[in-house]
Parts: C-alpha cells; structure tokens; sequence
C-alpha cells in the first residue's frame, strides 16, 4: 500500500514536472511575426518600405522581448487577395504565428480578416487605409490611416484658399470611394461645389481620359486620391496633359506625392498640396533620427507605409513586453495593444481602445525643392484626428 502511495505520488509530481516544463517551453519558443506584403507587383513600393522599416525597428529595439524571441516572417503576396488568404492560413496553421501584420491594400486586408478571427490572431494592418476595415474583424488592429482621416483635413483647408470648384478623381475601390464620399461632404459642407466625379481603375491605369476630362471641367482644383505607388505615373500624364499649365491646382492625400517616388516627379510636383499623416521632412527630433537611420540602412527615403510598419512593431513589441511574453493568448495580447499612446516620428499617436484604429495628427503639406531634393513641407495641422469614417 505504501509502495503503491509513493509511486502515485511521484506520477502525480513527474505529471505535474512534466506540465510545468511544457508550460515553460511554451513561454520560451519564438513569437512570430507574419508579415504578408506586396513585395512584387503594382504595389511592390509598399511591401519594399514596410519590410525596411521593421527590419529598422529589429535591428534598434533587439530580437528578444520579455524572454522571447522575435521571429519574423515575410510572405509575398504579390498584391493579390487569393494569395493573401492561403498565406494567411498558412501562417496560423503551420506557423503557428502568434500575430498576422502587413496588407498593402484593402481587399488584401479583408481576405485575410475572417481567419484572424477565427483563429483569434491579432491583426496589425500598417498599410490597408479603407475605414471600415476594423469592423471586418475583433482582432484586426491599424498603425497606418483611414482615407476619411486625410481626406477630410484637405476639405477644410481647400475652401479657405480659393478652391470653389473641385472635379474629384480617385482609384475605383474602397479606400477610394472613402476619400471622394470624405472630401465631397466635408468640401460641399463648406462652402464649395463638386462638379465631377472620376474613377480610374485600380490596376494598370490611364489617367490621361480622366485628366482630359477634369481639364475640360475647369476647376479651381482636382482633389485626388490613388494606392501608394501610382503617384509618379499620374504626375508625369498631368503635366503631359498640360493641366499645371491651364492654372487648375492639383490638391490630394499625401499619395499622390508619395516620399517614395517624389524626387522622380520633376518640377510638375512642386507646389502641389496634399494632406497626411507623415512626411519624410516632418520637423520633429524622433523623426529625424529615423529618417537617418532609415537612410543609412536602405539608401533610399522612408514613405507613410515605412512610417506605418516601424509602429506596427513598436505596438507588437510594447504588448509582447506588457503581457510578459506570455502572449499565447491572442485576446490578451489584443487587450495590450489597445490604448497604446507613444510618440511616433510622425508625431502623438493613440490606438483607440474602443475602435482599435489610430488617432493622429493630419498635416497640410506644400512639395517644395529643398537642399536639391523635393520635400513634403508641412505648413499646417490637425491635431488628433480620429477616422471621421466610422459609423456613429
């Protein structure tokens, strides 16, 4: 009897042993990141821009956060949302990824929502800018921006300034149809008149139709909106078809004169207004270190997407260190990322606890040659701009 007692008592403790080192490895094998970025195609600028800026975060915030390893994984999905799905999947069910993050546009974000749900994996988008995107999942959280959040501060500043008469041209998909419903409302509500609506196609498009019909049109101004990477095609056919020439503003969100592209543009760029969230020559300390470092590490200039990716990490890493590296549970490591408040290079930044999105500042900027090089200036802000997308 007291044979049998002791070996019940040692299974139970060898059990118990056994339990307490599987629970310790557990806490002590890496916590992988899954990235899923458009690294070829259309949209390659962003996948390009978002990898060099958490690699950047990496290399000067460590590999290791409360006791885990980071571990990153970069998946291409070649700006295609059948791709984005399967690689989704792939990552939750093979990888075992502890969070999902990138979508360099909308319908990549969205292909990608129901299985971050269903496997209760949070979601950092840092590209994706459609607002409803943090409704299509309870894990989904944003470091980028809502088209609504630029749109709007460029329909407050253009009717102060002269602009009465606006033809709007946007990509024809979700984030575009946000920034014309934004901007016609917000601009009509102050004062000024929409006279035409134009969409061009979100894949291999041709502006010059579109820009002929805006210069027939006569307007003050075009407000326009397109995915980061078109901007440089679509400044080169506005010059082409004269329209700098014909006296009618180009005013826009902050791709149109994407950092990325933007000393590419020529002297067409110069004067042109747009609003954003992060310009390469934002004044501040935090961000003129990381331009330099960014620079230094990758040669070329860090854009909004470059921006977004860096606090993307900087989000993970901060609810990694607060839930003490026992993150695998995916609703706790949610619950750290909500409320995060830290000063980005682009400035204050919250994600909002209750919507899950960001809060920031939207800055007025003017393309100006500086030092030789073409530069957003900013020269005027909102601060603390929360999505005016999202539903009451």
């Amino acid at each position: 009897m007291q044979k049998r007692t002791v070996l019940r008592l040692l299974l139970g403790t060898g059990l118990a042993l056994g339990l307490a080192t599987h629970v310790g490895a557990a806490d002590t094998k890496p916590f992988k990141i899954g990235f899923i970025l458009p690294m070829t195609g259309q949209s390659a600028s962003t996948g390009r821009q978002i990898e060099a800026a958490v690699k950047l975060y990496m290399a000067q915030n460590g590999s290791t956060v409360a006791g885990r390893k980071i571990e990153l994984i970069v998946k291409d999905d070649a700006g295609v949302a059948d791709s984005t799905r399967r690689i989704a999947q792939e990552l939750v069910v093979n990888d075992k990824v502890d969070v999902l993050a990138g979508f360099g546009l909308t319908p990549l974000a969205a292909a990608a929502a129901p299985i971050a749900t269903q496997s209760k994996t949070p979601m950092v988008i840092t590209a994706a800018a459609t607002s409803s995107l943090t409704e299509a999942s309870p894990y989904i959280v944003r470091t980028s921006f809502t088209l609504p959040q630029a749109a709007v501060s460029i329909a407050e500043w253009a009717p102060k300034n002269k602009i009465k008469k606006v033809v709007t041209m946007v990509a024809d998909y979700a984030p575009g149809i946000d920034a014309e419903r934004t901007f016609k409302d917000r601009f009509t509500l102050n004062g000024g008149q929409i006279i035409a609506e134009l969409r061009s196609p979100l894949r291999a498009p041709d502006f010059a139709p579109f820009l002929q019909r805006a210069r027939d049109a006569s307007p003050d101004a075009i407000f326009v909106f397109l995915p980061s990477g078109q901007g440089a095609a679509f400044m080169k056919q506005f010059a082409e078809r004269g329209l700098d020439k014909a006296g009618i503003k180009l005013i826009g969100t902050g791709d149109i004169t994407d950092d990325d592209q933007l000393n590419d543009m020529g002297d067409v760029a110069l004067g042109v207004v747009t609003s954003q969230h992060y310009s390469a020559a934002h004044p501040s300390p935090a961000n003129k270190k990381f331009v330099e470092a960014f620079q230094a590490a990758n040669k070329f200039r860090p854009n909004f997407m470059a921006v977004a990716g860096y606090d993307g990490m900087r989000v993970i890493y901060k609810a990694v260190e607060s839930t003490k590296g026992q993150a695998a549970n995916g609703d706790a490591l949610l619950e750290a990322m909500k409320g995060q408040i830290f000063e980005s290079p682009r400035g204050p930044v919250l994600i909002d606890g209750q919507t899950r999105d960001i809060v920031q500042d939207i800055y007025i900027r003017r393309v100006e040659r500086q030092n030789g090089q073409l530069w957003n200036i900013e020269f005027d802000v909102q601060k603390s701009v929360k999505d005016p997308g999202k539903k009451k």
